[in-house]
């Protein structure tokens, strides 16, 4: 019985020294950068996975394009189980050939060219999955870093709370107070704690929403990051030419007109010509027969097939110049989003902060000092907290929109080989 409880006191003193080695090494990890996130993002995506196969499809109906039309082995046998002379085999005629069909009006090319056309669009796609993938894991690292500050700011508030209460107590113990503020202080620490515990909270959940995206944890990012604010001064106008939204829209405007191509070139009837050997029973000779066959577009013509496609690239256009309208007006809302956090978090994060902390400051020795009261230390301290709260805010809503304006002007490659 003691060997079993001692054999289960050094299991646990090994499996808690484990775990705080763990902790240790965790707590001692390089904090995790906004590049590496992308990078590991980038390696375990099931949209990057999904974009990949698209373009491989796209490949392979590339290459189905490309083919000829098979040739047909033909043998028929006539004559055959009649009455007579024809009772039997005796009179039977049998032909064998192979039949070739000969595709007319530039079908292959043009089925080629519609192929070409979708797997630059494939292509194309896996850009923007790119994009939209880069936009989604810095929108992530962005929530999560702002809410990492919040629980180091919220952390202070407790500490700042508990020194007021403090504060308080000696001033009641004195005698230079009512009871009544020692209540106040407590209060007030109560909900800075309260705060605290829902900043912790909120934290881990936005760490966990960002581990999913990377497929790794991260204890710590990267707070430069997060406290970098682009210099001011004018910025250069981002036009929507040659983005990945312009860039898409024409590609499906490519593929709407080599569509048209191919309605077209399949009003041209197909030819098939044919070439036999005729075997006589009753001679036993041998003869050569030659076929060709063309069919009569009495019915189907293929004018209601290219009307169809002509319509479809009307369409497709003046989606194209919709898009780039609505990619313009993006580009220029996102600019102004991203110039007026600029200037807003500039503000929060300098003479704001600065001076809401001067004044908690001088509050705190005001009130230990008895020359404030206790209202005026509280309302310094809810202004302080309050100022933090508002610069952390701006800086997410700045690198939120400085990374939706980043999604919008993203650059579309300049060769389709190159998104492959």
């Amino acid at each position: 019985m003691k060997r079993m409880i001692a054999a289960v006191l050094v299991a646990t003193a090994c499996a808690s020294s484990n775990s705080a080695q763990a902790q240790d090494t965790e707590a001692s990890a390089p904090p995790l950068t906004l590049d590496e996130a992308l990078t590991a993002a980038g390696a375990v995506s099931p949209a990057v996975e999904v974009s990949r196969s698209g373009i491989q499809a796209a490949q392979a109906q590339r290459s189905i394009a490309g083919l000829r039309p098979n040739p047909s082995l033909d043998a028929m046998s006539e004559n055959v189980a009649g009455t007579g002379i024809y009772r039997g085999l005796r009179s039977a005629e049998t032909t064998v050939g192979v039949s070739l069909p000969l595709e007319l009006g530039g079908k292959r090319s043009a089925r080629v060219a519609v192929a070409n056309a979708q797997l630059d669009r494939a292509s194309l796609e896996a850009a923007i999955v790119q994009a939209d993938l880069r936009l989604r894991v810095t929108q992530a690292y962005n929530d999560a870093a702002a809410s990492q500050r919040r629980v180091v700011t919220a952390r202070e508030q407790v500490g700042i709370a508990n020194e007021v209460l403090r504060a308080a107590r000696v001033r009641v113990a004195a005698g230079r107070a009512s009871p009544l503020e020692e209540q106040r202080a407590d209060v007030a620490r109560l909900n800075a704690e309260g705060a605290a515990e829902r900043a912790e909270r909120s934290a881990q959940v936005a760490l966990g929403n960002l581990a999913r995206l990377i497929g790794r944890g991260a204890s710590s990012l990267d707070t430069a990051w997060f406290a970098r604010i682009e210099g001011a001064g004018p910025r250069l106008p981002v036009r929507s030419e040659g983005t990945l939204t312009a860039a898409a829209v024409q590609a499906d405007l490519t593929t709407a007109t080599a569509q048209v191509r191919l309605a077209r070139s399949q009003r041209v009837p197909d030819v098939t010509i044919s070439a036999s050997a005729r075997r006589l029973a009753m001679t036993n000779d041998t003869a050569a027969v030659v076929g060709l066959s063309v069919p009569l577009p009495l019915f189907n013509n293929g004018r209601a097939v290219v009307d169809l496609a002509s319509a479809q690239r009307t369409q497709a256009d003046a989606q194209r110049r919709l898009a780039l309208l609505d990619a313009e007006q993006a580009i220029a809302s996102a600019q102004g989003d991203v110039a007026n956090a600029a200037t807003t978090a500039r503000n929060a994060t300098g003479p704001t902060l600065a001076a809401a902390q001067e004044a908690a400051r001088i509050a705190r020795i005001g009130y230990r000092e008895g020359k404030f009261g206790q209202l005026d230390l509280l309302e310094a301290e809810r202004t302080l907290a309050d100022t933090r709260a508002a610069a952390i805010d701006a800086l997410a809503a700045y690198h939120d929109a400085q990374a939706r304006l980043e999604r919008l002007a993203a650059p579309a490659p300049v060769d389709a080989k190159d998104a492959r």
